[in-house]
């Protein structure tokens, strides 16, 4: 069992940044990757950003990518999400993704607020 605690989110004016982080507890270490969904008024939730555990390696979705920068800390058991050059279109509920070796779970969402 995994527990994801996200924080940092919040009101912003275009153009500003925020960081959101996201702390696992638990039994985490079947961890692969750590992400970042998120989910706008009236649309599906959909991938923003993701990291595997082990090589770092990142990806990001188009809409954001240049913008954001996802990272990780081992000792903190901790991921990142550092939103640059926020945009309106970037307001959403944002979702921190654990992905296990044979489940995925999800932390409660925190508010991203982009205001024009």
């Amino acid at each position: 069992q995994v527990q994801l605690v996200e924080s940092g989110g919040g009101l912003v004016q275009a153009g500003g940044s925020l960081r959101l982080s996201c702390a696992a507890s638990g039994d985490t270490t079947c961890i692969s990757a750590m992400g970042w969904y998120r989910q706008a008024p009236g649309k599906e939730r959909e991938f923003v950003a993701a990291i595997g555990w082990s090589d770092g390696a990142t990806y990001y979705s188009d809409s954001v990518k240049g913008r954001f920068t996802i990272s990780r800390d081992h000792a903190k058991n901790t991921v990142t999400l550092q939103m640059n050059s926020l945009k309106p279109e970037d307001t959403a509920v944002y979702y921190c993704n654990f992905v296990g070796s044979v489940r995925s779970y999800w932390g409660q969402g925190t508010q991203v607020t982009v205001s024009s």
